[in-house]
């Protein structure tokens, strides 16, 4: 029988649930403890190995999260806001570390995610790599540098399918921004611009999304200013290194005490 941590993906069938689970099957490190898909999904009750078209694995997909969340050590989640916040619950209730890549989550939404990570660990970013992670540093610190003559842009590119805009990501970097600046992102976001909106106010960052295609992930953040203009770029061309950022989230979270983290914590930044 194996020691190592049982790690349940949710919404298994997902471009993000595959790759997490070619993650996780690949690893010494952890097992697959299970998979979770919606009642109705026609993978329910299948081996997840054949359901994705290769050999069968020995691990059936579920739709009872709470069953099979109470056999794990962690879940891994980039599904819904609705959803998400229903598996915080139940994954605190089960003491399983509980690493949270889901994006349009509202303020109700983290409230009742704060509450379930006083029971058991929460890590919850809206992007796992590695890269990213060193952006939102580089743009706090460059718009910690940098004064109110600069305006700050937050353009970001994904896939036609992506249902949320700005991304998760554009907006860890727009709260990167704003803390350098020592304000509160609320008070200077300026976003979903069209028809005569008037000049730009001084000070405030604004956010692009662009739809399209294939597209990964593709975060730039613009200072510009008369004169000058400096560009910070991520550009994410597999989402394999999402996750292999979740899954080492959920391995790190296995000895840490309750409570909400996120992938700074993870990296030590």
């Amino acid at each position: 029988m194996t020691t190592t941590p049982g790690i349940v993906i949710t919404g298994g069938s997902g471009r993000m649930g595959q790759m997490l689970i070619q993650q996780v099957t690949a690893s010494d490190a952890c097992h697959l403890a299970g998979v979770l898909e919606r009642s109705d999904h026609p993978w329910v009750g299948r081996d997840v190995g054949e359901a994705m078209g290769g050999a069968a694995i020995g691990v059936q997909v579920t739709d009872d999260a709470l069953e099979v969340f109470a056999k794990a050590q962690a879940v891994i989640d980039f599904t819904a806001p609705v959803a998400t916040v229903a598996f915080a619950g139940l994954a605190a209730q089960a003491r399983a570390v509980h690493v949270i890549g889901t994006t349009g989550l509202s303020d109700d939404d983290l409230k009742a995610i704060n509450a379930a990570s006083r029971h058991a660990v929460i890590v919850r970013a809206g992007n796992m790599s590695l890269g990213v992670n060193l952006l939102v540093k580089l743009t706090e610190k460059v718009a910690a540098a940098l004064d109110t003559d600069f305006d700050i842009e937050v353009i970001e590119a994904h896939h036609h399918h992506k249902v949320d805009a700005p991304s998760g990501t554009a907006l860890m970097l727009g709260e990167a921004a704003a803390a350098g600046r020592g304000v509160a992102l609320n008070d200077v976001r300026d976003s979903g611009r069209d028809g005569m909106t008037g000049a730009r106010k001084r000070g405030d960052i604004g956010f692009t999304a662009i739809r399209g295609g294939d597209i990964v992930g593709d975060h730039d953040v613009l200072f510009a200013a008369m004169g000058e203009q400096i560009t910070l770029r991520h550009r994410a061309t597999d989402r394999a290194v999402f996750a292999r950022g979740a899954l080492k989230a959920a391995l790190w979270g296995q000895d840490k005490a309750p409570g909400e983290y996120d992938m700074m914590d993870v990296l030590g930044l």
